[in-house]
């Protein structure tokens, strides 16, 4: 519906309301309207559920045409990634949000910054993505207040060309609201738990939840020790709860990330339930570190299983968790993928211990034998030293090529002195492109990185600090802050207009008129900015 057709809309209500309504403006109520177009939550991941189904198939035909997203801890945060994205690109077309549980527990906790363990509220989590669009929605209503401002401005100049470049620009507007991947952890619980979580998640907006597959009460951040993994069919309960959540709720396009810990897991929690040699819950006891055992070597309290005839003692630790063997990662997180893939998952995370584009394509090249066209959402974490592990591949590619290595020491290569040397700059184009090459070569359909604006908002603050504080002054915040907010073009310069002060204004001038005390009058200091 165009913005006339919906002013022409209110009209027909207000007069069949009658004379009771005479004082309401059809056209301001179009307004409201066309600046809120989404009502609820639901609305919202209905929406966006279908941008990353068409991104899915668009990502099928092209792997050059994947997606990426930055996680961000707060509304504001994730508001001023998609003006600038829109303001530098035009469009927010394969850009979305990522919710992360690390920075949950760790910014957003009524106990405190906390680790990645599920230790905080889980209700903090579908706060957030309520938080998120609630700044994304007032995003667009202040663009679309500025047009309507705009509009105004012509009609009252009497350039008709300018009202339709105007009228133009408000029915083509385009959302800042982008699906967000919202971090589930291992759903807080059991499947009950998970499908109550999911629901709340897509009631505020969610249209794909991520979820892994380790012990919820023993829950590790992905780039830490410690991990445990559960059997497969305790996993997929909590993918079919997260379905029926999805399904209950009316957002069938909902999407499931279905994340694997186990190349980085070494433990278990439970033996897995098996009926027969060589079903799901066998296969994943094969996996486990066994020994052999003779019928008089049973001693008290030991766990044991049989398989091919023979009896087999799981080696099991004080904390009553069982060690899986040495060198079987790989082949669980291959297992992993496809069952979740067989059992109602849409997109794969698989955890590693560094980006490396030749190792994750090792294992879903052995996925994709089994479910074609198996697609991952793949963590570029800032876990990873990023500089070290490039230059290090560049090192050992070059080595095993035969070149003269001489003027470079590999445990070293972190040094400033290598910043611009042959392998430093080889090593920065590999990073430069890793997400295309990854895309292509590894079926990574979305890039993200879990807790970039936790690192910008700790160096941003301690550059502002340092200066402030020390013999800057109040240019340390001038220099470095305001003067590249006007000369970069950061709508955040005029702080008040970002908070609302404007939208308020229009308010408060169509519900009071000429009495309205509006707070953007010639005496505010933001008018020092240009527009």
């Amino acid at each position: 519906m165009t913005y006339f057709e919906e002013i022409h809309r209110q009209s027909a209500i207000r007069q069949k309301a009658g004379e009771g309504w005479s004082d309401i403006d059809p056209e301001f109520a179009a307004r409201l309207r066309v600046q809120n177009r989404f009502a609820t939550g639901l609305d919202i991941a209905r929406h966006t559920a279908r941008i990353m189904r068409a991104d899915m198939a668009a990502y099928d035909a092209d792997p050059a045409a994947y997606t990426q997203s930055l996680g961000c801890w707060h509304g504001f945060i994730g508001q001023q990634k998609m003006i600038s994205i829109k303001k530098h690109f035009g469009t927010t077309r394969g850009r979305y949000l990522y919710l992360s549980g690390w920075m949950v527990a760790a910014l957003r906790s009524e106990f405190g910054p906390l680790p990645d363990q599920s230790m905080h509220e889980k209700t903090s989590v579908p706060a957030l993505i309520a938080e998120l669009y609630t700044f994304l929605r007032q995003a667009d209503a202040r663009e679309l207040g500025m047009l309507f401002r705009y509009l105004d401005a012509a009609r009252e100049a009497g350039d008709e060309a300018a009202a339709a470049r105007a009228q133009q620009a408000i029915d083509s507007h385009e959302t800042h609201v982008v699906p967000i991947i919202a971090d589930i952890d291992a759903g807080f619980g059991n499947a009950e738990a998970t499908y109550l979580l999911a629901r709340k998640m897509i009631e505020a907006g969610a249209c794909a939840l991520q979820i892994e597959n380790q012990v919820s009460d023993e829950k590790q951040c992905g780039h830490q020790d410690g991990k445990v993994t559960v059997p497969h069919e305790d996993f997929l309960q909590k993918i079919r709860a997260c379905r029926y959540a999805f399904l209950e709720l009316g957002v069938p396009d909902g999407v499931i990330v279905a994340r694997t810990d186990s190349l980085g897991a070494g433990l278990t929690k439970q033996i897995a339930y098996s009926r027969e040699p060589g079903d799901l819950g066998d296969r994943y006891n094969s996996f486990l570190d066994c020994e052999e055992i003779a019928p008089g070597q049973i001693g008290n309290g030991q766990v044991l299983i049989s398989r091919g005839g023979k009896l087999l003692e799981p080696k099991r630790l004080p904390s009553n968790l069982y060690r899986f063997r040495p060198g079987t990662g790989e082949d669980r997180v291959v297992l992993d993928c496809i069952t979740s893939l067989q059992n109602g998952a849409d997109l794969l995370w698989i955890e590693t211990e560094k980006p490396h584009v030749e190792q994750i394509a090792g294992m879903v090249e052995r996925i994709r034998a089994e479910v074609p066209g198996a697609k991952l959402v793949y963590n570029n974490s800032p876990s990873f030293n990023w500089t070290l592990n490039f230059r290090q591949q560049v090192y050992d590619a070059w080595a095993a090529e035969g070149r003269d290595m001489s003027d470079y020491d590999r445990e070293r290569l972190m040094s400033e002195h290598y910043d611009a040397s042959e392998l430093g700059r080889e090593a920065d184009e590999r990073i430069r492109t890793f997400q295309a090459d990854a895309a292509k070569r590894a079926g990574i359909f979305h890039h993200l990185i879990t807790l970039p604006t936790y690192h910008t908002a700790a160096l941003s603050t301690d550059n502002l600090a340092k200066r402030y504080f020390g013999e800057d002054g109040m240019l340390g915040y001038v220099r470095q802050v305001q003067r590249e907010e006007i000369r970069q073009g950061i709508a955040c310069v005029k702080h008040q207009n970002m908070a609302g002060s404007d939208i308020g204004d229009d308010h408060k001038e169509a519900f009071a008129g000429e009495a309205a005390l509006k707070a953007g009058g010639a005496h505010n200091t933001m008018n020092q900015f240009a527009a």
